[in-house]
């Protein structure tokens, strides 16, 4: 299952899912998966409801989100109520939806879409502070989930050429010029690159390998995340 697998690092996700062997269940507000507004609690509930009617999934990418920009005296509660529902809030209800089959399987993988902004980054309060939540909810899931046969991980993606990215950073922009010339492999990054890496977590091979953050941001990291 991948939410936001419309557009963007979600499409590419459900791309290489199935190039990858799997069946690929998508919720978006658009496209031609089950549609539902997932910033809504109970049009989200629904969706979940449809999706699962075929039976249990044991894969979950939760990759919806959204970035509303703005500086810390112009955030808006607004703004940061939004965030955290698609952004957090949602997160949670999928995985809580698809635990009991992942449960029964003794099987399960989940991976969530947190940023490098995680880490901290100008004009990002709202957004910042969810995708740094989902790093927090992966930990605990791994240590709560992990004697189910169940790993969550979660991916940090730097900047990546997608319409969200475009959005939030203008191409013409010097701010959006400097942060391409900070990248130490001197592009960004592709909707692939984060599904490539989203398709390991999801491997059944990678048993061992839970509670962790991979950045995948062209080494724009280095010096900042902790070893």
């Amino acid at each position: 299952m991948i939410t936001g697998g419309a557009a963007g690092i979600g499409a590419a996700c459900a791309e290489r899912c199935e190039a990858d062997g799997f069946e690929a269940v998508v919720i978006d507000r658009v496209g031609s998966g089950f549609i539902a507004d997932l910033s809504d609690t109970d049009a989200t509930a629904k969706a979940l409801d449809q999706a699962l009617a075929g039976g249990p999934i044991t894969r979950l990418i939760n990759n919806v989100g959204v970035v509303v920009p703005a500086g810390v005296a112009e955030q808006s509660i607004e703004e940061l109520e939004l965030a955290w529902s698609l952004n957090v809030r949602c997160a949670m209800q999928c995985m809580q939806a698809l635990l009991p089959g992942m449960q029964a399987a003794g099987f399960g993988r989940i991976v969530n879409m947190s940023s490098r902004a995680a880490l901290g980054k100008e004009l990002r309060t709202a957004y910042s502070a969810t995708k740094a939540a989902l790093i927090g909810m992966t930990r605990v899931w791994a240590l709560e989930l992990g004697c189910h046969g169940i790993t969550a991980n979660a991916i940090g993606p730097g900047p990546i050429r997608t319409e969200l990215f475009d959005r939030a950073n203008p191409p013409d922009s010097p701010r959006t010029r400097a942060i391409v010339e900070s990248v130490p492999v001197k592009r960004v990054g592709t909707p692939e690159d984060i599904a490539h890496a989203v398709s390991y977590f999801l491997d059944a091979r990678s048993g061992f390998v839970t509670g962790q953050v991979l950045y995948v941001c062209g080494g724009m990291t280095v010096g900042v995340a902790g070893v």
